[in-house]
Formats: C-alpha cells, sequence, structure tokens
C-alpha cells in the first residue's frame, strides 16, 4: 500500500488535502534530476535568475485569493489577516535586489604580478524543508536565495500545509523557471533521511522542532553537507521602567496571540518592572478578552483554532500544571472553546522559572508575566532558558536597550517591536534555537561557498 500525508484540517478535524508519499528510488530520481539541471541554471545571469523568482512571486500573489481561505483550512488562521502574501514578497524582493552586489567577487588585489579574488559558488542542490506555522514566508526565506545563487531547489513543504509547496512550484514554473529547477516532493521521514545520508543533497535547510532538527543532523552526520536549522523558541519580552506602557502592551500581546500563538518568533514570556507590572497585566488581560475565539473562515474571528488537536493540548497541560502550581489563569473559558484545536487564549500570573510554561516552548497562545526589579535580574531571567531566537525590550532609551541587549542570549534584538523578520537583518538563532544564517547578506552567504582564485601572471 502507498503511504500518504494527510492534512487534517483544525476547523473540523476532516481530511482536507493527503498526497502519496515517493518512494526511495523515487525520491533519488527527484534529486538527481535537480543535480543534472543545476549547471545550466547556474550558468544564467544572476539577474536573469532573480527576474524570474520575482516574476515566481508576483503569480504566487495572483492566486492569493485561493491561498487564503485555504490556509485557514489548512492551519487555522482567520481570513480577516489577507494570508502571507506581504511578508512573501517583502522578503524574496529584497534578496533580487541584493543579489548582484552579495554575490559579487570579494577582490583582494590586482597587479603586477597576481590577481587575487574570492568567488561565491553555489553549493548545487538545496534541499528545503519548511514548516507550517508561516508556510509561505518561511518557505521563501530560503527558496528565493537558494535559486537566485544558483541552486535547484528541492522543497519538502510540512503535511499540516500540504499544498502550498505544491501551489509554489505551479507558480514558478508558470513563468519560466523550469521544473527540474524547483520541484516540490512528498517524502516520508525515512525517505528523507536515507536521501540526506547518501548526499543526494547538497545543502539541507530545515525549519521546525528540535527533535526534527536532530533528525537531520543525524541523517547529514558524516557526510559534511551543511544542515542550517531554526528550531524551538521561547522568546521573551521585557519592559522596562520607562516604557510607553499602551505600546508594550500592544506589541507584546499581539506577539504572544497573533496566529494563534504558533509564531516562529512569538512572545512566550514577559519580564516587566515591578512599578508597571500592575497596569501591564490589567491592560494586558482587557486586549485577550477583546479577542474573538472561532472559525477562521468567519471574518468576525480573530483567534482562530491551533494547527492541530496535539498542539493544543500541550498548551493545556502546560497551563493546567501551571495553575496546580500556584499560577494565577486570568482569561476565562471562551465559548468555542471545545477542548480540541480551539484553546482559549490565556494570561498567567504567579509563574515561576520551576514551570513548564516558563522554560518549555509552548507555540500556542500563552504567556506567563513576571515581575523584576530590575536590567539585571530581567537578564537574568530571560537567558534562563535552553533557547535564543528573538528578545524584545520595551523602554525609551535606545543605549540602554542596546547594553541591555549584548547581555542577552538571542540571535535578534528588538526594541519597541516585536515577532517580525526584517529581510535585511540576519535571521539567525542560538542553543537550541540551531545555528544558520537566513536573509540579508549573510543568507546569499549561507547558500554559497567561498571558492579562493590565486591567478599568477606571466610576463612577457
Amino acid at each position: 500500500m502507498t503511504d500518504t500525508l494527510k492534512c487534517i484540517s483544525p476547523i473540523d478535524g476532516s481530511v482536507f488535502a493527503e498526497r502519496p508519499v515517493l518512494s526511495v528510488d523515487e525520491g533519488r530520481a527527484a534529486a538527481g534530476r535537480a543535480r543534472a539541471a543545476q549547471a545550466d541554471w547556474a550558468a544564467r545571469p544572476i539577474r536573469e535568475r532573480a527576474d524570474l523568482v520575482l516574476k515566481g512571486i508576483a503569480a504566487v500573489g495572483e492566486m492569493n485569493d485561493e491561498i487564503v481561505p485555504e490556509l485557514a483550512r489548512m492551519m487555522g488562521r482567520p481570513v480577516r489577516y489577507g494570508g502571507e502574501f506581504g511578508g512573501f514578497e517583502e522578503r524574496g524582493s529584497y534578496m533580487a535586489q541584493i543579489a548582484e552586489e552579495a554575490l559579487a567577487d570579494i577582490e583582494v588585489g590586482d597587479d603586477d604580478r597576481f590577481r587575487r579574488y574570492i568567488r561565491r559558488l553555489p553549493w548545487g542542490v538545496a534541499f528545503v524543508v519548511a514548516p507550517w506555522n508561516y508556510p509561505w514566508m518561511t518557505a521563501i526565506n530560503t527558496v528565493a536565495p537558494a535559486l537566485i545563487a544558483g541552486n535547484t531547489v528541492v522543497l519538502k513543504h510540512a503535511t499540516q500545509t500540504l499544498l502550498v509547496g505544491e501551489r509554489m512550484a505551479r507558480a514558478f514554473h508558470s513563468v519560466g523557471i523550469p521544473e527540474d529547477v524547483f520541484q516540490n516532493v512528498f517524502l516520508s521521514h525515512d525517505t528523507t533521511n536515507t536521501l540526506i545520508g547518501e548526499r543526494a543533497f547538497d545543502f539541507v535547510n530545515f525549519t521546525g522542532s528540535v527533535g526534527g532538527g536532530q533528525a537531520m543532523e543525524r541523517a547529514a552526520a558524516g557526510t559534511f553537507v551543511p544542515v542550517a536549522t531554526e528550531l524551538g523558541g521561547k522568546d521573551p519580552g521585557y519592559v522596562m521602567d520607562d516604557a510607553d506602557l499602551d505600546a508594550a502592551v500592544n506589541g507584546l500581546m499581539d506577539g504572544a496571540m497573533f496566529n494563534a500563538g504558533q509564531c516562529c518568533c512569538g512572545i512566550e514570556r514577559i519580564y516587566v518592572h515591578e512599578s508597571l507590572y500592575d497596569s501591564f497585566v490589567e491592560k494586558a488581560v482587557a486586549w485577550v478578552n477583546e479577542l474573538t475565539l472561532g472559525n477562521p473562515l468567519d471574518e468576525a474571528t480573530s483567534i482562530g483554532p491551533m494547527a492541530n488537536v496535539r498542539f493544543a493540548q500541550v498548551v493545556r497541560d502546560q497551563v493546567e500544571k501551571a495553575v496546580a502550581a500556584g499560577a494565577t489563569a486570568h482569561i476565562a473559558t471562551m465559548p468555542a472553546d471545545d477542548g480540541g484545536a480551539y484553546l482559549t487564549p490565556q494570561i498567567l500570573t504567579g509563574v515561576t522559572h520551576d514551570m513548564d510554561v516558563m522554560r518549555e516552548e509552548s507555540f500556542g497562545p500563552v504567556v506567563g508575566i513576571m515581575p523584576v526589579k530590575d536590567d539585571d535580574e530581567a537578564v537574568a531571567l530571560m537567558n534562563d532558558c535552553k533557547f535564543g531566537l528573538t528578545a524584545s525590550l520595551w523602554t525609551r532609551d535606545v543605549e540602554r536597550a542596546a547594553r541591555v541587549g549584548d547581555r542577552i542570549e538571542t540571535g535578534t534584538l528588538f526594541m519597541n517591536r516585536a515577532d517580525y523578520l526584517d529581510p535585511a537583518l540576519c535571521w539567525t538563532g542560538c542553543k537550541d534555537t540551531g545555528r544558520g544564517a537566513g536573509l540579508s547578506v549573510l543568507g546569499f552567504h549561507a547558500l554559497t561557498r567561498p571558492k579562493s582564485y590565486h591567478l599568477k601572471k606571466t610576463t612577457a
């Protein structure tokens, strides 16, 4: 019997889409086609590759009216937010804009004896494993620069968002990107591991769980194939004593609750200076009580179901354990909470770092809030975590934010904002969040390898 991947809609638990997986031999054949097509693709001028990617992005935009409700059905994000095309286009367009400069030779010297330079060459076949929570934006982070840099791309998307890669490939092929240059594939975990271990790919980019990242690294062990990962997060916010309180509440609560808390850089724990703590909690509770939990296809819904019942259960378990250990839950159960994927967003106080909800990734609409007496206590608590993706500081003092930020173990530091990815800045993490460099000039460096040229001239 052929194995199939099934997308279970969080709206009603029905099977929304299913696709058969490739066999190992079929996976090898797909990777082989990508490898055979790579040299011709890399021989095209950078500008030509970039322009084709831009046309592919525009073709995705033409599908957006279909994509938005499809996303709601696959992973539960309310249609009122209009999908991901804005960020998808911004990221891909920026990488196309900087490509020629980012990939230009690094000139070291050219005199009457030697010409010396460093050239960046594509790895070859890039394997991109994308997550379901922002399925379009996370995929384009690597797909666009990989193609522009001259790699061919094999995309494996998450089962929860089964149709995204298929649509993206169709859009890109429609504008002239060859089918073997950009392929969407459906693979089992075992076949994925086999192909990585056989060096079917030259570069692996994985966004997902810590366990998934570990599996990728184990599969690649001994192959010397580079593996870039963006894994778990437990991103903190810190509200300093001079913060704009209303702005901090709006920014941090949106960062905690948007997309039902299923954001790579979503806010999962908040530390507030003791002088503002009571007011912050009061305003935060009022903010969350304005949310409407419901069917994501309804324009009135502002927070939809979590993508899967088992994801919601993780959050419920963390909340129940925290309350049993002395925490206070401030949000009453909402009418649409069905004990399954539809989950009441929650604010907890009286929390400590002995509780999982303040230490382990929740990836759902729950946030714990703690008072702190000063910057030192806040930094110690923010660093008391095995993850390090982003941190968000709220203050009117830029220099203070920079000083405090220097001490925080994180990949990105925000001041007076949260939960945003600027394509001009390197997207990276530390500790169990993984390693790698996405977007920015460094994203192109990650998707290419350096080759040095030392050319000795002869005299006539």
